[in-house]
């Protein structure tokens, strides 16, 4: 009589642990990609408000109550300091992109340009409005909602992104259907 040695794994076995983890896979993704989405939101809120405080900033010490319209503005050259991180402030391949999210900085609603330089010596992009916004590159996997500000540094949102498509809430602001404020 000869012994058998059974030693290993049968193929069954094997397939069913390949089973139990793709359940679990199953499960876990969606929740990843919620967390990320969630987390690249919260990102972009979080730079328009810095993009608030710089240009309040920017307001007040530079540019005589004026505001940048440019992000190039808010980034002056060396030795300056610069008013918003430069992270956002530099385009790469003529997009402002952080986390995900696409950002616009323009003049805002009955913008009146500045005529006058500021205390880095530009004198162009300076305005009486601005508008910034961000909008997910790829609405539902980046994010699933759309951001906007302007001088009066409430931020509002527009949930309307699911569809594949998303736009930022457009000045003037108001409440209603899928725009609201957050703050």
């Amino acid at each position: 009589m000869r012994i058998r040695n059974n030693k290993g794994f049968t193929l069954i076995e094997l397939l069913i642990v390949v089973a139990i983890i793709g359940i679990i896979a199953a499960i876990a993704i969606p929740g990843l990609m919620r967390a990320r989405m969630s987390g690249n939101e919260a990102s972009a809120i979080g730079s328009l408000r810095a993009l608030n405080s710089g240009q309040s900033t920017y307001a007040s010490s530079c540019a005589s109550g004026n505001y940048a319209t440019d992000f190039a503005n808010l980034v002056p050259a060396a030795p300056a300091e610069p008013y918003v991180s430069v992270d956002l402030a530099v385009a790469v391949g003529g997009v402002n992109r952080k986390s995900g999210f696409d950002f616009v900085l323009i003049p805002g609603l009955n913008n009146n340009a500045w005529t006058g330089t500021d205390c880095n010596t530009i004198d162009t992009n300076i305005g009486s409005t601005y508008y910034g916004s961000a909008v997910p590159v790829t609405a539902g996997s980046t994010g699933s909602r759309a951001f906007a500000t302007n001088q009066a540094g409430t931020i509002w949102q527009d949930t309307d992104c699911l569809a594949g498509a998303c736009a930022a809430p457009g000045e003037p602001f108001v409440a209603g259907g899928t725009v609201s404020p957050i703050q």
